[in-house]
């Protein structure tokens, strides 16, 4: 129980990749907070947590609205009392050759993805400062750490969390806030297929350039996830850690 006693924010709760580490950190004994944009799939996922035993509540917002996450932080503050642990998954995709990007598709990208944390991470942090500790998670990828083509929206913004983790962790290492990111590669989520399924050519291309030859799935990033959110971690900050079974330039 890892965890015990311990209160988690996770933007981007509802699915994917944040679901999972909601299931795992309930296992480990934290209390949730649960965000994402649709209040049908909070409830959802708020169940499946409750019926693992954690204490969850799901409180609904963009992230890329700055008033709405002030909003959503008092109130998990007020649910609870404290928040020790931050993850900062919420995220978006939109595809297209660079000189093809429409603006305001540009625009949302940066502003769920970068915008997002950013809000987020402002409101949780200066709470965490006052009580003299805290985790935080960001979810970043391996599109934060070089270049892909037709995703030039997505790539900047997830360079910009590498980095807002450095520098946030720079900032407040004297703080006892430790603040790290995970990169995954290619994980077989909702995001993966939400234009419909993956042709197989370009699912067997993808995996050409994984090692293990497969997606990874959103459940191994769990246990990289709660040694971040843990004390196990508390000489780790300003990381950014690959889990990507392998990929390569092919």
């Amino acid at each position: 129980m890892k965890l015990e006693g311990r209160v988690a924010l996770i933007t981007g709760g509802a699915r994917g990749i944040g679901r999972e580490i909601a299931l795992g950190f309930a296992a480990e004994g934290a209390r949730l907070v649960l965000n994402a944009t649709s209040e049908k799939s909070l409830d959802q996922a708020r169940a499946i947590c409750a019926e693992k035993g954690a204490d969850v509540r799901g409180l609904a917002c963009d992230v890329s609205d700055r008033a709405a996450v002030e909003r959503m932080v008092q109130k998990a503050i007020e649910a609870f009392g404290h928040i020790d642990i931050l993850v900062n998954n919420a995220g978006i995709h939109i595809g297209s050759a660079f000189v093809d990007y429409k603006p305001e598709d540009f625009d949302r990208v940066m502003r769920v993805n970068t915008y997002g944390p950013f809000n987020v991470s402002q409101f949780v942090l200066r709470h965490m400062i006052e009580r003299g500790r805290g985790k935080v998670v960001n979810i970043a990828s391996t599109a934060g750490k070089w270049p892909s083509r037709n995703q030039t929206a997505y790539n900047v913004s997830k360079h910009a969390l590498v980095g807002m983790t450095r520098c946030i962790a720079l900032e407040l290492g004297d703080k006892n806030i430790q603040v790290n990111a995970i990169c995954p590669g290619y994980v077989e989520t909702e995001m993966m297929t939400q234009h419909g399924p993956l042709p197989e050519a370009i699912a067997s291309a993808m995996k050409a350039r994984v090692a293990m030859g497969r997606f990874i799935q959103p459940r191994e990033i769990v246990p990289l996830a709660v040694y971040l959110a843990s004390s196990d971690s508390d000489g780790m900050t300003g990381q950014s850690i690959v889990l990507d079974g392998g990929m390569v330039f092919v």
